[in-house]
């Protein structure tokens, strides 16, 4: 039986790497014989494997897209890369990749081997992401990982974390959920020693680790862990409400800025662009990138920004 599985899964390994495979070629690779090959793919077909036969002179066989994503065998060049991906990904500005980006990133860690992890790392420690960050606000995808697989697993955490005011306390939590908001992660978490709901941001959050403690999930006090955390970080003093309204149709705006913002429709060829930012880099630049006219609505602030940016511009080309 043990030989029959592994050469299934090279059986596997082979049709995801070619279109398609000639019969008496592929039961060469694996020793086998045509009778003993078809079995093997009725077994495929039966894992819910689409395995197409075709018969004649060129007849062989072909892995097809079929209703569902079976799963993936995957040699070690392709996992590292799968990995390196996702975690560009999970940092990423584009809309609902964040989330998803770590859920199969923890997915992938949690049966990748050591050898494989340490490649990982190296390839992140030697790669500068392009990722429109603030200093010291990029989180490291191990302890993205680190934090998902413990909500997952309902396992209680350690770390140490820094507050907004700098002071640093010891936390001792049950998780619940990872939220990617603006341009920050949060954990949502029930402090024990608080005995009460908290949210952390992960840049602020050091040295991660499960304790091996299982505890029994409770209900959270909002309707889902986003709106927790938006309430949590709801407009502060220092936090800016931005109007604008811009010569573009709603829906390229609102393509251009995902989730950054609220777009509202004014016209065929005119919106209102809403952001809430604590610094006017953000706002301006996302406004410069849209190519187009635009009136800020408020802040007065906002506008004096713009034009001691211009001025600099207008410097540096002249």
């Amino acid at each position: 039986m043990a030989q029959t599985s592994t050469r299934m899964l090279q059986l596997l390994s082979l049709l995801q790497t070619h279109r398609h495979w000639p019969g008496n070629e592929l039961a060469d690779r694996l020793e086998v014989s045509p009778r003993t090959l078809r079995r093997d793919v009725d077994r495929l077909r039966e894992l819910g494997y689409p395995v197409r036969a075709s018969r004649g002179v060129d007849g062989g066989y072909q892995l097809s897209p079929g209703a569902a994503l079976p799963p993936l065998v995957l040699d070690d060049e392709e996992a590292v890369a799968i990995a390196v991906g996702l975690q560009a990904a999970a940092s990423s500005a584009v809309a609902g990749m964040a989330e998803s980006s770590v859920r199969a990133l923890t997915k992938l860690v949690r049966v990748m081997p050591q050898r494989l992890r340490r490649r990982v790392d190296a390839l992140h420690a030697v790669t500068v992401p392009g990722a429109w960050e603030r200093a010291g606000e990029v989180v490291e995808p191990t302890v993205l990982t680190t934090l998902a697989q413990a909500c997952r697993d309902d396992e209680r955490l350690r770390f140490g974390y820094t507050a907004a005011d700098g002071r640093v306390s010891d936390r001792h939590v049950e998780p619940h959920r990872l939220v990617s908001l603006g341009r920050r992660w949060y954990l949502v978490a029930y402090d024990v020693e608080r005995a009460d709901w908290r949210s952390f941001r992960l840049d602020r959050l050091q040295r991660p680790a499960g304790t091996g403690a299982r505890f029994a999930p409770r209900r959270l006090p909002a309707e889902d862990a986003a709106a927790f955390v938006q309430a949590g970080t709801g407009p502060r003093a220092t936090a800016h409400a931005v109007a604008a309204v811009v010569e573009l149709p709603a829906a390229r705006v609102r393509e251009h800025v995902g989730r950054w913002g609220d777009v509202e429709d004014l016209g065929p060829d005119r919106c209102r662009l809403r952001m809430a930012t604590d610094a006017f880099d953000w706002p301006a630049m996302v406004l410069g990138s849209l190519g187009a006219e635009f009136t800020v609505e408020e802040p007065p602030a906002l506008v004096e920004h713009l034009r001691r940016c211009a001025e600099l511009f207008t410097r540096a080309v002249s």
